[in-house]
C-alpha cells in the first residue's frame, strides 16, 4: 500500500451520541466515523478512501461501556478499545472465541487504539473478531436519526469491506448472550507472523454437548470467502451425533470442501487455505469438547 498525502477534510469531535447522529444525517456518505483509526487512517494515506468529513468518537462517553452479567450476557460499546475487551475477565473465562479473536488482531499497540466494533465495521473477510462473534450470536446495535435496529453479525457483511449500514447509520455497540450450560467456544487462526499479520484462515466453533451428544453447533470461517461465513454443511455432520474423532474429521473435511471458496493470492494458495480450514476446524471442535 503506497503512502500518499491525505486529502483535506473537516474534522468533528462531538461529545454526545446525538451530535454524531446529526452529523451523519447531514453529511451521509461524504462522512466517516472514526474510533481508533487503525484501519481508516492507512486507507486515507493510500487514498483508498477520501472522506470530506471525519467524525471522531473519542469523546463520546455513551459508547464506552463494557459489562457482563450471566442473565444478560456481554455488552460493549463502539468506543471500547480491543485490548480492554481482551483483558476483561468474563471474556477470558466464558468467551474464549472473542478473547482469541481479539488477541490475534495486530499488535498490543494497535489493540490499545483500535476497537472491536471498528474491526467488524471494516468488514474485511479476514477480520479475526468476526468468526467468534458469529458463532456466539453477537448482535450489533445500529443507530441513526431514523431509529435503532439490531443486526446479527452473521447478517452484517455483504461483501469485501461492505456492510448493511446505510450512510447515516453507525454501530454503537455489541451484545453477546451468555454461553449456554454445557457449551464451549473457541477461535483459532493461522498467520505467518505472530503479530501485525492478517489471518490466512480463521475458524471458530461454539458447541453444546449433553451426555456426549452434540445438541447445538455453530462453526464460522474467516478469510476463505468474500465475507466471514457459517460452515452449515460441517454443522449438519455433527448435530445430534456423538462427537468421535472420525466424525470430527469428516466435519472438518466437509468444511474445507463445501463451506468455503478461498482464493490464491500473494499470501497463500487456494489449496493451502482449504487444508488450513480442515486442520483449524478440526482443532476448534476438539478444543470445544
Amino acid at each position: 500500500m503506497s503512502i500518499k498525502s491525505i486529502k483535506e477534510f473537516d474534522y468533528f469531535a462531538p461529545k454526545k451520541l446525538i451530535e454524531v447522529l446529526e452529523l451523519l444525517g447531514k453529511y451521509g456518505s461524504e462522512a466517516k466515523v472514526i474510533a481508533g483509526g487503525t484501519d481508516m487512517i492507512p486507507k486515507m494515506k493510500a487514498q483508498l478512501i477520501s472522506p470530506k468529513y471525519i467524525i471522531s468518537l473519542k469523546h463520546v462517553e455513551e459508547i464506552k461501556y463494557l459489562d457482563f452479567d450471566r442473565e444478560n450476557g456481554l455488552h460493549f460499546g463502539a468506543g471500547v478499545p480491543i485490548r480492554e475487551v481482551e483483558n476483561f475477565a468474563p471474556v477470558k473465562e466464558l468467551f474464549p472465541a472473542i478473547y482469541e479473536g481479539a488477541h490475534c488482531i495486530a499488535s498490543t499497540q494497535i489493540r490499545n487504539a483500535g476497537t472491536l466494533v471498528g474491526n467488524i465495521c471494516n468488514a474485511v473477510p479476514s477480520a479475526d473478531s468476526a468468526p467468534g462473534m458469529i458463532v456466539l450470536g453477537a448482535v450489533l446495535h445500529v443507530t441513526s436519526l431514523r431509529g435503532n435496529r439490531d443486526v446479527e453479525v452473521g447478517d452484517f457483511f455483504t461483501g469485501v469491506c461492505k456492510t448493511v449500514l446505510e450512510p447515516d447509520e453507525f454501530v454503537t455497540g455489541v451484545s453477546i448472550p451468555s454461553p449456554k450450560k454445557n457449551s464451549k467456544n473457541m477461535y483459532k487462526a493461522f498467520t505467518v507472523r505472530r503479530a501485525l499479520d492478517l489471518a490466512m484462515v480463521g475458524s471458530a466453533a461454539n458447541i453444546n454437548v449433553e451426555d456426549g451428544i452434540c445438541m447445538e453447533v455453530r462453526i464460522a470461517l474467516g478469510a476463505v470467502a468474500t465475507t466471514p461465513k457459517r460452515a452449515y454443511n460441517a454443522e449438519k455432520i455433527l448435530i445430534a451425533q456423538r462427537l468421535t474423532d472420525e466424525l470430527i474429521a469428516e466435519a472438518a473435511f466437509v468444511a474445507s470442501e463445501k463451506d468455503c471458496t478461498p482464493i490464491t493470492d500473494m499470501r497463500a494458495t487456494r489449496e493451502y487455505r482449504k487444508e488450513l480450514v480442515r486442520v483449524l476446524t478440526r482443532d476448534v471442535i476438539k478444543a470445544c469438547i
